[in-house]
């Protein structure tokens, strides 16, 4: 909680023209919203554009905000909403194509951050999504539910299932324990 009460009140602060409120709250989730891009679309280049894209959305759009305690997943929003409009510009059905094999639960392993981000490239889209929301930028379920626009069972569900594709990516890999 701290957080969210630290960034509705750089907000508040912000929305009354406070540039360094706005500073700090640029500069705090600068580097989570970019590491959320990239990993979606595995492309340094690409993320930096779509980042710029979305803190120029982000900032237009700010004055607008009626509720700042809810900053951040309201930020991830934008973020996502600019990742997918890329990501509809590189359309290609082949992306879509998913795996019906059996996935098996007991997969352990021990990995290191590159193993980690090598598998994550490899997952479709949405299971990607989810797991960076909710284990690399450490938001709520409920925070993750908001962003993606489903209920909180859903965002369960899905990260379940992403879990056990990553398991199952890294042990095809042969990065398991």
């Amino acid at each position: 909680m701290e957080r969210i009460g630290r960034d509705a009140l750089l907000v508040i602060q912000a929305q009354l023209g406070d540039r360094r409120s706005l500073a700090e709250l640029v500069g705090y989730w600068h580097e989570p919203v970019w590491r959320y891009v990239r990993r979606m679309l595995d492309a340094p280049g690409v993320a930096d554009d779509v980042s710029q894209e979305v803190w120029a959305s982000a900032l237009k759009a700010l004055p607008g905000l009626r509720q700042p305690e809810r900053f951040a997943p309201w930020l991830f929003t934008i973020a996502r909403r600019s990742v997918m409009d890329r990501v509809k510009q590189n359309y290609r059905p082949e992306d879509l194509l998913e795996s019906d094999r059996p996935v098996d639960d007991h997969v352990a392993a021990v990995l290191d951050r590159a193993q980690v981000a090598e598998a994550l490239s490899g997952l479709p889209g949405r299971e990607r999504e989810v797991l960076i929301l909710f284990h690399l930028q450490d938001l709520a379920l409920e925070e993750c539910a908001q962003i993606l626009g489903v209920p909180v069972g859903t965002v369960k569900s899905r990260l379940s299932r992403a879990r056990r594709m990553l398991r199952d990516h890294m042990a095809d890999k042969g990065y398991s324990s």
